[in-house]
């Protein structure tokens, strides 16, 4: 994602750090080097104008290295912040394509690569609209993400399957987004069909079918999100009081 908005930076970092490797490696054979002429030195070392050579080389350039090392670090800091700013657009491309992939599982003619699903991505990010502000930049991308990797889906869909794709759709933005969680989903999906019909309470009314009454039921005791009181509890007892 960086790479295709601010490929300078990060072209920047691997250069620094290439050039880094390679002063280590240079920084590992003067020491080396070093090591083997104070091995082999006779005498006074002081005199040893060779070895005063490699010692004072050794010393700069690992002065220079510890001056990359310390820049590499900055860089690296700061292209991780840029990451961090982009976060959500990987957030978005990661839930659409699961997305995708549960087609998949209605019918295999749904069956997408990961390479085609990539250039959808990779054409979001250039056909969107441009901002300098990076916030901005990264809501121009997750809306033409979201709407170009619909269109094109959803062009491949029967027409039985195309509400169904738009609702995975909504499901995986909004339990992304922490606004409902996975158990919200369930009791949309399934409602009371997940309760034990002959051990729950008969239904108090006629004018209503059982299936309805467990939903009725189901209702009462969810957890919306993380809120710790089931909003519904009083529902079923409501419903007794005020039948007429």
């Amino acid at each position: 994602m960086l790479s295709k908005e601010q490929k300078s930076l990060e072209d920047s970092l691997n250069n620094l750090l290439a050039d880094v490797n390679f002063n280590k490696k240079d920084l590992q054979r003067l020491e080396k080097n070093l090591l083997e002429r104070l091995t082999q030195s006779k005498g006074n070392l002081l005199d040893d104008t060779e070895l005063m050579d490699v010692l004072n080389l050794t010393k700069t350039q690992s002065k220079d290295v510890s001056i990359k090392l310390i820049d590499a670090e900055v860089k690296t800091k700061e292209i991780n912040e840029k990451r961090e700013q982009y976060r959500p657009v990987a957030i978005r491309g990661s839930a659409l394509y699961f997305c995708i992939i549960d087609m998949s599982l209605i019918s295999w003619m749904y069956n997408s690569s990961l390479e085609q699903y990539l250039r959808l991505f990779d054409e979001s990010i250039d056909q969107s609209e441009k901002e300098q502000q990076p916030s901005k930049r990264v809501d121009r991308i997750i809306k033409y993400l979201t709407y170009h990797v619909y269109k094109y889906i959803n062009r491949g869909l029967f027409e039985r399957d195309k509400v169904t794709y738009i609702l995975m759709i909504c499901f995986k933005i909004l339990i992304t987004a922490e606004k409902i969680t996975n158990g919200d989903v369930n009791i949309f999906l399934k409602g009371g069909a997940s309760l034990d019909a002959k051990s729950e309470r008969s239904r108090p009314f006629n004018f209503i079918s059982d299936k309805i009454w467990l939903n009725v039921l189901a209702l009462s005791r969810h957890h919306f999100g993380t809120d710790p009181l089931a909003f519904f509890r009083d529902l079923p007892d409501s419903m007794q009081r005020n039948e007429p």
